[in-house]
């Protein structure tokens, strides 16, 4: 297989779907997770979810609260495995200052949207976002609607 060959499968782990339903997904940045053995071995066979996450700063670092990573059940028995504990997030310094500074000055929140591998890392896909109104969540449905009854009325005139 030559260097430039894509593999078949996807590098994708796991996506947060909600998101973008919930929120105005802005600035885009790329973090490396901290994570303990159990948790890799776990993440290779699937066993993750990042629905609810979200991600905080304290003492100026970044970190990942509420993604689940099952422990395998051929865990090793003397490894305390917690499944929802707090994962401390890899980003530049110049990425944590503006992240930092937009969540405590211009109130964004900041939101883990996808999970995925980047060679042999295991990487997060986090935004800056703003929070959707009810009336803001109706209109990007609406608009979604819009869109796929306009694909099936082009296709039907093509014909």
């Amino acid at each position: 297989m030559s260097k430039t060959k894509k593999s078949q499968n996807s590098n994708t782990i796991a996506l947060n779907k909600k998101a973008r339903h919930e929120y105005f997904l802005e600035d885009k940045f790329e973090a490396g997770l901290a994570l303990q053995g159990w948790e890799v071995k776990s993440i290779r066979a699937g066993k993750v979810n990042i629905s609810d996450t979200y991600v905080i700063i304290k003492n100026g670092e970044a970190y990942l609260l509420g993604a689940q990573i099952q422990p395998l059940i051929s865990a090793s028995s003397h490894v305390v495995c917690d499944p929802e504990r707090t994962r401390k997030l890899l980003l530049k310094k110049r990425e944590l200052d503006k992240l930092i500074g937009a969540s405590e000055r211009e109130g964004y929140a900041i939101v883990a949207t996808a999970m995925y591998w980047k060679k042999h890392l295991v990487k997060l896909e986090i935004y800056l976002a703003k929070g959707k109104k009810s009336h803001d969540k109706r209109d990007t449905i609406k608009e979604r609607d819009w869109q796929r009854q306009k694909a099936r009325i082009m296709k039907h005139n093509v014909r």
